[in-house]
């Protein structure tokens, strides 16, 4: 596997800032809380930042190579000061924006691979790649001005509609707060006015509740839905379910085929 990084990508399933993908070989899916995107081998994508999602990828012929490329709000900035770029409007607010065909999109990813014999891009040759990239994508999707260079921050939004779609990812109380335009003090107050709950309790009883459903109804196993639902190992999963139904997981699915 093969994964050709430019800047730096977020450990946790938060998007923080623009990125650019390009599927060299392989399948990627992104979830973005309600929809699923299948890329495949020539196609590009760009993840808009501010947003929570979650990345699967998977093989063609043992082989999976890709490309992300950050264009941090730090870049962009200088990039529109030199090119002398306005921002316009684009009312594109999906997460994921695909990305047409283009010559020019996948020559450029044939001159980025040799820089990585090394295994390090240096920083010079980074910011370089970047620009050129940046002017490719620009020729392609004009609109991507409104997009690229908005620096605004998260509004305040729903919260009940925004929990009850984002409740499977497993980020940070503050990463929650600031996504739903709300310091973290606000998001906790309105999360009890709403949920008459903490964010914490009534996370784990949201994705425990989905997880029942999904053995009892749809009677799949429990290793194929810990991480979906925002558990980081299988373990604390099953310890999480049966403390709160008493009854593991793997016995329920047992009771259900038999």
């Amino acid at each position: 596997m093969k994964t050709y990084i430019i800047g730096d990508i977020s450990a946790e399933q938060f998007v923080p800032e623009h990125t650019f993908c390009y599927v060299i070989k392989g399948i990627m899916r992104l979830y973005d809380g309600n929809k699923t995107y299948t890329f495949r081998s020539g196609q590009a994508v760009l993840i808009r930042k501010n947003n929570l999602l979650r990345y699967v990828k998977e093989k063609v012929d043992g082989e999976i190579a890709k490309v992300f490329i950050t264009l941090d709000e730090s870049f962009l900035k200088k990039f529109q000061a030199a090119h002398q770029i306005e921002a316009g409007k684009f009312k594109y607010k999906e997460a994921v924006l695909s990305l047409p065909p283009n010559e020019l999109t996948a020559n450029f990813i044939l001159s980025l691979v040799p820089y990585y014999k090394s295994g390090k891009l240096e920083p010079l040759f980074a910011d370089v790649k970047r620009e050129e990239l940046l002017l490719i994508l620009l020729k392609q999707v004009p609109e991507l001005v409104g997009v690229l260079f908005d620096y605004g921050i998260p509004q305040k939004i729903n919260l009940e509609a925004f929990m009850n779609r984002n409740y499977k990812f497993n980020v940070s109380m503050e990463r929650f707060a600031y996504l739903s335009g709300r310091s973290l003090s606000a998001f906790k107050r309105d999360f009890k006015s709403i949920f008459d709950d903490a964010p914490n309790h009534w996370l784990v009883r949201r994705r425990l509740a989905e997880a029942y459903f999904l053995i009892e109804k749809k009677h799949q196993r429990p290793s194929d839905i810990f991480i979906e639902l925002g558990f980081e190992t299988l373990s604390h999963f099953s310890f999480a379910f049966k403390k709160h139904f008493n009854l593991s997981p793997s016995d329920l699915l047992r009771q259900k085929q038999e």
